[in-house]
């Protein structure tokens, strides 16, 4: 993904707790630059009073949405409005909605059929419907737990994911598919390719879901493939490749017992 790309971070404050406002924009950098960064809500609401400092921290504009009907959540039509004009200006190339409402799974494939990344982000209990519409989904207690257990997580300790996530062995069935379909002669396949096809497949694709922060490590756990690494062309950056286990494997391919 392109780096310099621009998104409209969007969020949904009636659905989306403020202390997780760090990660988001943590994430979302690593996509590209959060060039709108614009939170929805009733702020007449007590219970909305807890944004305050948070928003003049991060720089976030509040947008004022009364409710004028009982049962009717207008914060969410003044979501999908503003993220229409925003498609229409031609000002990003992308979008981070934050919300676990169903209701923006409409949106988002409206979005991704006009060419836009969508980034979703909501908690564990968002619908699958909204998870599947987006390019990729991040789960805002696994980046708060990520960070909280930074120094404290060994790369190689396995964890399965909760209900709420695509089950363990559904990414390892996955990932064998997927090497079978793109492996060389060799039985070889390049370790980025199979990070990118699975997130293709699966949006709510984490390693961090798992108890991982890189997928050298993850795919390692799953004690059905080899990681092999050889130096490029150029003599400087290292190739990594997967390789189902208990294969032959080239003699001049030196295998990295390290995972990094």
């Amino acid at each position: 993904m392109d780096m310099d790309n621009r998104f409209a971070v969007l969020i949904d404050a009636d659905n989306v707790s403020e202390r997780y406002i760090k990660f988001i924009l943590d994430e979302i950098s690593n996509d590209g630059v959060a060039t709108y960064k614009r939170i929805y809500g009733d702020w007449t609401k007590p219970a909305l009073g807890t944004w305050k400092n948070v928003l003049l921290d991060y720089s976030i504009t509040p947008i004022q949405q009364y409710g004028y009907t009982t049962g009717k959540n207008a914060t969410d039509s003044a979501m999908i409005i503003d993220a229409m004009d925003i498609l229409y200006s031609g000002n990003v190339e992308g979008f981070c909605i934050v919300s676990s409402d169903s209701d923006f799974t409409r949106l988002a494939v409206r979005l991704r059929e006009s060419g836009m990344v969508v980034v979703g982000m909501g908690e564990k209990k968002t619908p699958p419907a909204f998870i599947a519409a987006c390019n990729k989904f991040r789960y805002l207690e696994v980046l708060a737990q990520d960070e909280a257990s930074e120094n404290q997580l060994p790369e190689d300790t396995q964890q399965e994911g909760p209900a709420e996530m695509t089950p363990l062995e559904n990414i390892r069935a996955a990932v064998r598919t997927i090497v079978q379909e793109i492996s060389d002669d060799d039985g070889r396949a390049f370790l980025g390719e199979i990070g990118n096809m699975l997130v293709r497949r699966y949006p709510d694709f984490d390693v961090r879901n798992y108890g991982f922060r890189k997928l050298t490590p993850f795919l390692k756990s799953l004690e059905i493939f080899d990681i092999y690494s050889e130096k490029s062309s150029d003599g400087y950056n290292k190739l990594v490749y997967v390789k189902e286990r208990n294969a032959s494997v080239p003699q001049h391919i030196k295998l990295s017992r390290s995972g990094k």
